[in-house]
């Protein structure tokens, strides 16, 4: 009888990700470390990745004026989301 190779341990973990449904959660999480080359310095300054609740990315914003330029410019800041993490699983960015 033939044995197999041993898998490593980062392929047993990335089948546990992909049997528990959360490898696309953690995806969408790259965002974070990213968030402040898609938007810039300072809005990055101003901004803060919260969470991303059912494909919806939250992002607490500092001061009012700021959330109401953000969410203007949200379609553009959503495109290069998807530029940047090679992928479209963000659906929606709100800004609070």
């Amino acid at each position: 009888m033939t044995q197999s190779p041993p898998e490593t341990l980062g392929t047993v973990i990335d089948g546990l990700m992909r049997q528990l449904g959360l490898q696309k959660k953690l995806q969408q999480y790259d965002i974070v470390p990213l968030w402040p080359s898609i938007v810039g310095e300072q809005i990055a300054g101003l901004t803060s990745v919260d969470r991303i609740d059912k494909d919806i990315l939250i992002v607490k914003v500092s001061a009012a004026p700021w959330r109401t330029e953000l969410t203007f410019r949200k379609k553009e800041i959503l495109d290069k989301v998807h530029a940047a993490m090679n992928s479209d699983s963000i659906k929606d960015i709100r800004f609070r």
